[in-house]
């Protein structure tokens, strides 16, 4: 240790410039210390920068060759791309007109979508491209080095989010737009498509076979106009089937709206109500008539529309479909369901008639169902008619060759207990006029045709008159059968009168009495004068002998012996005429003309020879205390009873009791073998 007070003066001096000179050190080294760590953060930016810089740098660094190649390349990626994102801006610019309502300026809203249409093809066509020449450019900068590694990372990872997007390229703008259109097109539909005007009183006119409304142009000129051009950007957009859709769903609301002022709920009655034959009968006449103005007016009017309408679509039978649809939903199927329900029903002879009239009925539209519905849409509708007609043909023929079947088969049954015509005879008679008559003829001749040649049989021309000579030949067989039911001889006579009368009078002049010819007839008009005298021979004839004025000597003697005999003779005529009296009360003829004709000359045969009796003997008891006994009526008492006989009275009449062949023709047949004397 240096002591102090020893020291040299040179030591001290040395001391002191040391200190100082260390803390000078120091204070740099604070200084130092505060600049490094204000500027810490700096060096972080700028080793943050050097990436960057060092990527701005590289070009600098790369080959001369490679920086000279690529701004040519650069040059050719840009241009598309810029070309590409001028058109994404005039997309962007049509949003707000597509977006509004086109109703206000269709024209104007169809021009804009247009030009929307363009520059998506134009998108669509060139957006591949510019991404591809991006893609290009991003392999050569990356091949060459002339770009920072990571950025040129970046890049191909939006590129290749470019290549997968599925997003549309206008953001969903078309689909909007062409939303708009489609409402636009539901709603010109919507607006013009009114139901036919049909006021109960025009109703009433085709329900009852009138003229026919004829239905108005369905949709206005100018609306049509609109359509096609609506319908023209849907196809160009693949839309085609909305538009179809809503036409459809549009239009068969209209013309269902049309049908039910014609109240066709009949097409949905239950099938076991069918089974009722006036309901038929009914139902029938009112389908034809509302079948062929639906088809005629109706549907005519929609197949022109949608010709109209569709016909520059693609595929080229695309209004075919549209129409086979609308005349689905609106109706023609119930139609054609209607007729198999009808004709599945209860095989009655009568409804053979009605089975005609189906047939008529279509027949009379085949045409025009061949030219509206005998295309391939239309395969269903085909289909169901085809069913439909054969159903009819085989049930009609059916029935008509069971005809014969059934009145035979009447021929066991008991004859009517009043005497009447059976309502057999004149339901067989009238029917087989209806047959031969030129409503039914024809169609039954074809129908027969049609079922013979599916068959493979030939039709023989005299097949429909000789199965129908048949049938009446077997009626006429039945008549004798029946009278031997009768246990009364004279009601046998007076039903045999009744019938034959029957055939000649309601035979006359027809068709079925040209066919059976004059002397079929003329036998029956003999028959019914022979069963007519023998009638009254053998019952009202047997009176008058009873009224004998033998023994009758009126001399003073006598007196007593004579008023015997009258009154015996009184009482035996008193008891017959009763008696028959009371019997025939309950008989029926069924004919006005030989009722009355019948009765005069019962009262002829009778009358006069009581009142002459009565005139010369009356007087012999008369006066006796028992006169009411023995001059029990008088002459016009005989007359008016007389007069009286032979009326139908009601619930007096028998019913026959049917037998069945197969169960097939029963009900209706059933019905009319009861005395035709309930109609008369």
């Amino acid at each position: 240790m240096i002591k102090m007070d020893t020291a040299e003066p040179g030591d001290i001096a040395s001391l002191v410039a040391a200190r100082q000179s260390l803390r000078a050190s120091l204070d740099k080294s604070r200084a130092l210390s505060a600049a490094l760590a204000r500027a810490g953060p700096r060096l972080d930016e700028i080793h943050q920068r050097l990436p960057s810089l060092e990527a701005s740098v590289r070009p600098i660094r790369a080959h001369r060759d490679a920086l000279a190649a690529v701004g040519g390349h650069i040059d050719r990626a840009v241009s598309p791309a810029a070309a590409v994102l001028k058109v994404f801006d005039a997309v962007h610019g049509l949003e707000r007109p597509l977006l509004s309502d086109p109703d206000a300026d269709l024209p104007g809203y169809l021009s804009v979508l247009k030009r929307l249409e363009e520059a998506l093809r134009f998108l669509s066509d060139n957006c591949g491209l510019a991404v591809q020449w991006l893609d290009d450019i991003v392999d050569y900068l990356d091949d060459h080095s002339v770009a920072d590694p990571r950025f040129l990372s970046t890049l191909k990872t939006s590129l290749a989010a470019l290549k997968t997007s599925s997003s549309p390229l206008d953001g969903g703008l078309l689909d909007a737009a062409l939303d708009k259109l489609d409402a636009e097109f539901r709603r010109l539909l919507s607006d013009h498509s009114t139901p036919l005007p049909m006021p109960s009183s025009a109703a009433g006119v085709i329900a009852n076979g009138g003229g026919a409304v004829i239905a108005p142009a369905p949709l206005p000129v100018p609306v049509i106009q609109k359509l096609l051009p609506i319908l023209e950007r849907m196809i160009a957009n693949n839309r085609l089937d909305r538009c179809v859709a809503a036409y459809v769903d549009v239009r068969s609301s209209n013309v269902r709206a049309s049908l039910r002022a014609l109240d066709l709920d009949y097409l949905e009655i239950n099938p076991v109500e069918l089974d009722d034959v006036q309901s038929i009968e009914s139902y029938i006449d009112r389908w034809g008539r509302h079948l062929e103005f639906a088809v005629k007016h109706l549907f005519e009017a929609e197949y022109k529309l949608c010709a109209e309408v569709f016909e520059r679509a693609r595929p080229p039978d695309v209004w075919a479909a549209c129409f086979a649809e609308i005349a689905a939903q609106a109706g023609i199927l119930a139609f054609l369901r209607f007729g198999k329900t009808v004709a599945e029903a209860k095989k009655d002879p009568i409804k053979l008639l009605k089975l005609l009239d189906i047939f008529n009925s279509l027949n009379k539209l085949r045409l025009d169902f061949n030219r509206l519905f005998g295309g391939k849409a239309c395969v269903e509708i085909q289909n169901l008619t085809r069913d439909l007609i054969k159903r009819v043909i085989d049930g009609a023929c059916e029935i008509f060759w069971e005809l014969l079947v059934q009145v035979e088969l009447q021929r066991q049954t008991p004859p009517p207990s009043d005497g009447a015509v059976p309502r057999l005879v004149s339901f067989i008679t009238d029917y087989c006029n209806k047959l031969l008559g030129e409503d039914y003829c024809p169609v039954l001749t074809q129908v027969l045709i049609i079922h013979r040649s599916w068959k493979q049989e030939k039709f023989q021309e005299r097949l429909l008159t000789d199965a129908i000579l048949n049938i009446i030949k077997a009626l006429e067989a039945n008549f004798e059968a029946w009278s031997k039911g009768y246990e009364d001889i004279t009601l046998s006579y007076l039903f045999m009168m009744n019938t034959h009368w029957h055939f000649y009078k309601h035979l006359k002049g027809t068709k079925l009495g040209e066919l059976l010819g004059d002397a079929w007839l003329r036998e029956h008009e003999q028959y019914k004068e022979y069963y007519a005298a023998i009638f009254l021979r053998e019952s009202w004839g047997k009176l008058p002998s009873l009224l004998s004025r033998e023994g009758l000597i009126l001399f003073s003697g006598g007196r007593a012996t004579a008023r015997d005999l009258v009154k015996r003779r009184l009482k035996a005529f008193n008891e017959t005429f009763d008696e028959l009296y009371q019997k025939q009360s309950n008989w029926v003829i069924s004919d006005k003309d030989l009722r009355e004709k019948t009765c005069h000359l019962v009262v002829q045969a009778i009358v006069p020879v009581y009142r002459s009796y009565m005139q010369n003997y009356g007087p012999l008891v008369e006066q006796d205390a028992s006169a009411s006994k023995y001059a029990k009526y008088t002459a016009q008492t005989l007359e008016k009873m007389l007069t009286s006989l032979f009326h139908h009275k009601p619930g007096k009449s028998a019913s026959f009791r049917v037998r069945h062949s197969n169960g097939k023709v029963n009900s209706v047949m059933a019905s009319q073998f009861r005395s035709a004397s309930t109609v008369m």
